[in-house]
């Protein structure tokens, strides 16, 4: 089948309305004539409509709503298309597909999604595949270094594409690329989950530590360790040749740790500032991914006891209320 053609005859989804979403979908609609998005609440749909934005997220992205169809039924967008782009949070999936009755057999899942679903402690790669028995061939994962509102400003961005088959991730990139997005391929679906996943969790360590008063100089301590963490915890868990230095991996932490627009940061820098969890959640209205993402680290390292200082900080702060300037404090002595 030819390159162009693909996206011609099949039909692409997007699943979920929040800031990542919105700008995937901004992306897919340079590219494709038509799209399909499910958004849960018809309340927001009727919205999204009238005004052609979304209410919530990234409203200054104007939308022509002629090319998309709008569902609030799972069911119903997941029989209506053939690739499926998840990006809803990972604590959310679960309930997004609570009503699903259907298979996902000949579907392309492409997961958006920075997370671990909580319950069960499994990527969304390994969710897809362990619960709905959706062969890895046809999952495939997005991941940055890229933030949702740097897209809506059209600033340039790199995207990573990692499926199985390097075919397969060539294959999606047009529906992605464009003057300010270059795409990426990757074979590494579990190192580019794993890595999204324990950033979030660097992030929100970095974000303590400036709500503490730490300055430049021991971030850069802080990001250059969290990478040797990270580079442990792959090597444990999954050994595979991947080069940790490219900015599917640096560049993801680089720009989670340090941007403005990292909420993981945000949510971090209230909690070093004394806030807590619930205030800090509350204040922010958006997801902490890595709020949970630590929780589900830390239970999976107890398996394989790696040594992992600063998520372990990080879990002590959140869920043993440990204050933070005592718990960094305590950190710094183990950083190299």
């Amino acid at each position: 089948m030819a390159h162009s053609g693909m996206s011609d005859q099949q039909k692409v989804a997007i699943i979920g309305s929040g800031s990542w979403a919105t700008a995937l979908a901004k992306l897919l609609l340079n590219n494709l004539p038509h799209l399909n998005w499910y958004i849960r609440s018809e309340e927001s749909i009727a919205y999204f409509r009238k005004y052609k934005h979304n209410p919530k997220y990234i409203s200054d992205i104007e939308f022509d709503t002629n090319n998309i169809t709008f569902f609030s039924s799972i069911n119903d967008i997941i029989q209506s298309s053939d690739i499926l782009v998840f990006a809803t949070p990972a604590p959310f999936l679960k309930d997004t597909l609570a009503g699903f009755s259907g298979s996902f057999e000949n579907r392309q899942i492409v997961s958006a999604i920075k997370g671990i679903i909580p319950s069960e402690n499994l990527t969304v790669a390994e969710f897809f595949h362990n619960i709905y028995q959706v062969p890895f061939k046809n999952i495939s994962i997005i991941s940055g270094p890229c933030h949702a509102e740097e897209i809506a400003l059209e600033r340039l961005s790199y995207l990573t594409i990692a499926s199985a088959s390097l075919e397969k991730s060539k294959e999606l990139a047009p529906l992605f690329r464009c003057h300010y997005v270059k795409v990426m391929s990757s074979q590494d679906i579990y190192g580019t989950e794993y890595a999204a996943v324990l950033k979030n969790i660097i992030a929100i360590a970095a974000g303590i530590c400036h709500g503490l008063g730490y300055g430049d100089n021991f971030q850069a301590v802080l990001v250059s360790n969290a990478m040797l963490e990270i580079k442990r915890f792959l090597a444990k868990t999954y050994k595979d040749k991947r080069k940790l230095l490219s900015s599917p991996y640096l560049g993801d932490v680089m720009v989670t740790a340090y941007s403005q627009f990292s909420r993981n940061r945000t949510f971090g820098m209230m909690i070093g500032k004394g806030y807590s969890v619930k205030t800090a959640m509350l204040e922010m209205n958006m997801i902490a991914e890595g709020y949970f993402a630590v929780a589900c680290i830390h239970e999976i390292n107890m398996k394989h006891g790696v040594n992992m200082p600063i998520t372990d900080a990080v879990y002590r702060i959140l869920y043993d209320k440990i204050s933070p300037a005592l718990e960094i404090k305590l950190l710094t002595e183990k950083l190299k």
